[in-house]
């Protein structure tokens, strides 16, 4: 019964006729292109006129990786009879030698992947073939160019890159070709493929046929059979091309997956200047806007479109650019093909209810239908779809919110660069993309640089092999920051991406040679003080020169608006910000932050206007008695309650996380000698003296060390002085008739007796500053930052004293995991290249470890305390996959750089949808 069974499963499915075995429905098992191919061909309201053709499906490819590049017994036998179905409605039989069927083999995963596998056409060409069909169609010239093609395609994509052939000097079959054809139209005086002639193009063939067999070690195969299975080999073997690798990793496909094979019927879309062939989009992909906007070549095949050898011309007016402007239309051009293929748009659009990239060919005046797909989009193109399908009552509210990626609201954010100019472009260097958008500027190599720069106007870009704190005024005039080390959650790119600003970082493929002011980059090219270059924070890549830059407004993007009240009216779990400033708080309210969730009081003795607050600072860690401390202190609280107060103040009563000052103390010591010898004086010590303080405070594993809650429990007064501060800074604006409402935050803890321990402090600063302002209440909640897997494992304990959790993912994820943040560049590529691990735990939350104690701290703390306010403010906050997961262990909130919080929203409201649907 297992034989028997085996032998009835299904491999390929039919399409063609007004007839289809499958249905879009079906993406999984037969691709995307298979599953609208069917579609298109066989649905009853489409119906449109499709080569006929066939899909293997993603199950085959799967059975290929796993029996040694073989397939399936009974796929030979489908095959033959879906062909034989094709022979049928075409009226021609594959192979004969007087009216020939030639058939294209291409890919189609799940989700498209545009250009990264590999497609044959023409199949079914030979010597004796090709007379037949100069024969039926009376044109040579036509006939031998098809057949140049195939022989070109074949060698480049089934005998070299799918026999993992290895280039001479890293030139391919496809370079040598390409070459020998730019010099037969050197020889004859011509600039287009189509002046090529008939009897130059069938010499071409055979020199093609001897280059294969001379490069490649192997004849190319005259048996149309042979040809066929080789095409659908090299389209598996396609899935795990280079291109194709680096592509899912991109955008996260899964190996598992697979590609499916469409076999197809060949039309012809260079049979003459009665022909053509295009790609068309039912919007455009690049505003948004509601025009069907595409592109055509007259007398050419489909990859002539794409290769870029000669200037499409545009399909309508609206589809008009600069290179373009001068071209005919098709619209103009070939009307009555125009006004079919229009019709044809509209009604896919109308049946998928999304943008659809079309593939058609016209042979000799009739129009065929080659191919659909959910076209790609930017994220401006994106917003505006999504707002104006809902409008057009096309698609619903959930839809319309589902239909834009989260990440893709970057691109409304900040500027960008012209995607087409982009392109033009080759990246001298890559990192890893930390801060989004784009940025131009010149080299500056250090901080003192870009400040002094940037102050006579200049714009530019810091380049540091890592930065610290001391660098955070250059980094903030600069318009970018780029960095040779690391990683995602290092102190450059928190800063950058907390500031909404560009930034690379651990970018190996740049030495820098910071005395030298000289950056030389893997190639060897050298770039000095004063080049100019071009980042890409989104992608990671820097330019040399100038690239344009486009600039964005959320204030004049009415699609923005109107996706944002949608995503506001759907989301359950709460979006706050991280900010340390009532700058950072009013750009992080003007994105829709609902609070800000992790308020960071050490960050007011960084950067501009901080230099009283940070000698003040240092003088308290250098004091050596009690009372030493507590006049610094005394000193310090002035300016510590005049930022709480701005920033509680600009967020009229929504909730501000203060956290207690966190880092350990020798972080804020001076390295500088002039700073060292002005706190030696201000504190009556000698040199030698402040040296010995200094080194006593030296760790050898800082981030396990003397910080958060232990500075509080080392010296009470540290944290007296700062609740005072918050408590003041609130009671005052409660006087003053505002609203206020702080969190009072300890970090580092493990255990509830460091919350009671403090607690104690807290109790009794709070009734000192009632009597002192002579006021009844003053709200806040008091709680505690989850960083130590032992605080998530005792959560149920801790939740006896805390009015609230937020887990400090970004500390978590180091604790659990061993890895420091800042070190990893060395070897965690490594890793997930070998799937060591999924995705970088810094980026999006490990859920299956990291998430797995925030599970437990969630659960065991709510079970002591039901109404226990739980949040993240961990970069995570910021990251789409990771916000979904917070919304499913039913969190109160996620907090993140001002920046993501409108892409924080969109994934929270996403969440909320995708829960609805798991629901149902």
């Amino acid at each position: 019964m297992a034989t028997q069974s085996k032998k009835q499963e299904k491999h390929v499915y039919f399409f063609g006729g007004g007839k289809a075995d499958g249905n879009e429905s079906m993406k999984n098992l037969l691709g995307g292109k298979g599953a609208n191919l069917a579609e298109m061909a066989g649905h009853p309201d489409l119906k449109l006129p499709v080569p006929p053709g066939f899909t293997i499906t993603t199950e085959v490819c799967t059975y290929y990786y796993q029996h040694k590049k073989t397939y399936p017994k009974t796929l030979n036998s489908q095959i033959k009879d879906s062909v034989k179905q094709i022979e049928k409605l075409m009226g021609k039989k594959f192979g004969n030698v007087k009216d020939p069927l030639l058939l294209s083999v291409r890919s189609g995963a799940r989700r498209s992947m545009p250009g990264m596998m590999d497609t044959v056409l023409n199949i079914g060409l030979n010597d004796e073939t090709v007379k037949g069909l100069i024969k039926v169609t009376g044109d040579e010239r036509f006939a031998y160019d098809a057949y140049r093609r195939l022989v070109m395609m074949y060698a480049d994509v089934v005998i070299e890159k799918a026999g993992g052939l290895e280039p001479a000097k890293g030139i391919g079959i496809r370079r040598i070709m390409d070459e020998k054809l730019s010099e037969l139209k050197k020889e004859k005086g011509v600039e287009l493929d189509t002046e090529i002639e008939a009897k130059d193009l069938k010499k071409l063939v055979k020199e093609f046929k001897a280059l294969t067999k001379k490069y490649l070690k192997q004849e190319f195969p005259e048996n149309p059979w042979d040809q066929l299975m080789g095409g659908v080999g090299a389209v598996f073997a396609s899935w795990n091309g280079k291109r194709a690798i680096e592509y899912r990793k991109i955008e996260r496909i899964p190996e598992e997956w697979g590609t499916a094979v469409n076999v197809q019927a060949m039309v012809f879309g260079n049979m003459g200047d009665s022909s053509c062939t295009g790609v068309a989009f039912t919007r455009n992909p690049g505003n948004g806007d509601n025009h069907f906007y595409g592109e055509y070549l007259v007398n050419a095949q489909g990859e002539d479109v794409v290769a870029g050898i000669r200037t499409p011309a545009p399909i309508n007016n609206a589809s008009k650019n600069d290179h373009s402007k001068k071209l005919i239309t098709l619209e103009k051009l070939m009307p009555a093909q125009y006004k079919e293929l229009d019709e044809f748009q509209k009604r896919l659009e109308s049946h998928y209810k999304d943008m659809q990239d079309i593939e058609f060919t016209i042979e000799k005046g009739k129009l065929y239908m080659l191919q659909c797909r959910v076209g790609k989009r930017n994220g401006v193109a994106a917003v505006k779809m999504a707002t104006d399908m809902y409008k057009e009552k096309l698609i619903t509210a959930d839809e319309a919110i589902m239909r834009v990626g989260p990440n893709q609201l970057v691109e409304l954010l900040l500027p960008m660069f012209d995607h087409m100019e982009e392109l033009k472009n080759k990246p001298i260097a890559k990192g890893l993309p930390a801060g989004p958008g784009a940025a131009v500027g010149r080299l500056v190599f250090e901080s003192s640089d870009a400040v002094e720069w940037a102050s006579r106007g200049e714009k530019v870009i810091l380049v540091r092999e890592e930065t610290s704190p001391e660098d955070v005024d250059g980094m903030h005039k600069a318009q970018a920051i780029i960095t040779s080390k690391g990683g995602m959650t290092s102190h450059a790119a928190l800063v950058a991406r907390g500031w909404g600003k560009c930034c690379i970082v651990g970018c190996s493929e740049i030495e820098i040679r910071e005395h030298e002011k000289l950056l030389i980059t893997k190639e060897g090219k050298k770039f000095h003080e004063g080049d100019w270059v071009s980042l890409n924070g989104t992608s990671g890549l820097m330019y040399e020169g100038v690239l344009e830059l486009i600039a964005t407004d959320l204030n004049k993007n009415k699609s923005y608006r109107s996706l944002m009240k949608l995503v506001d009216k759907t989301k359950v779990l709460g979006v706050r910000t991280n900010a340390d400033n009532p700058k950072d708080a009013l750009q992080a309210a003007y994105f829709g932050a609902e609070g800000i969730g992790l308020f960071r009081t050490e960050h007011m003795f960084y950067g501009e206007g901080s230099e009283k607050p940070l000698f003040l600072l240092r003088k308290m860690i250098m004091s050596d008695t009690l009372e030493e401390r507590k006049s610094a202190l005394d000193e310090l609280f002035k300016f510590v309650k005049k930022d709480i107060k701005a920033t509680l103040e600009v967020m009229d009563g929504k909730p501000v996380t203060i956290r207690l000052l966190d880092p350990p103390l020798h972080e804020f010591v001076p390295h500088d000698k002039e700073k060292l010898m002005a706190l030696s004086k201000e504190l009556g010590v000698s040199m030698s003296i402040l040296n010995r303080r200094i080194l006593a405070l030296h760790e050898n594993n800082p981030m396990l060390g003397h910080r958060g809650v232990r500075l509080g429990v080392s010296y009470p007064e540290i944290t007296e002085m700062q609740v005072r501060a918050i408590l003041e800074a609130a009671g005052e604006l409660i006087k003053d008739g505002k609203h206020a409402m702080p969190e009072i935050m300890v970090p580092v803890t493990m255990g509830k007796h460091e919350l009671q321990h403090q607690k104690v402090i807290v109790d009794r600063v709070y009734l000192e500053v009632l009597k002192k302002l002579k006021l009844k209440k003053i709200a806040y909640l008091y709680g505690t930052m989850i960083e130590i897997p032992r605080a998530a494992l005792k959560a149920d304990s801790m939740a006896e004293v805390a009015d609230f959790f937020s887990f400090g993912t970004n500390d978590l994820t180091q604790m659990s995991f061993g890895f420091s943040r800042d070190d990893i560049g060395g070897f965690l590529p490594q890793y997930l290249d070998l799937k060591l691990l999924p995705d970088d735990p810094f980026v999006t939350i490990d859920q299956s470890g990291v998430g797995e104690l925030i599970k437990i701290g969630v659960e065991r703390g709510r079970k002591t305390k039901p109404q226990l306010e739980v949040g993240i403010c961990g970069e995570h906050g910021g990251d789409a996959e990771s916000v979904k997961f917070c919304h499913r262990l039913g969190m109160n909130y996620v907090s993140c750089s001002p920046y993501r919080v409108p892409i924080a929203r969109l994934a929270a409201a996403q969440a909320a949808i995708e829960d609805k649907t798991a629901t149902f």
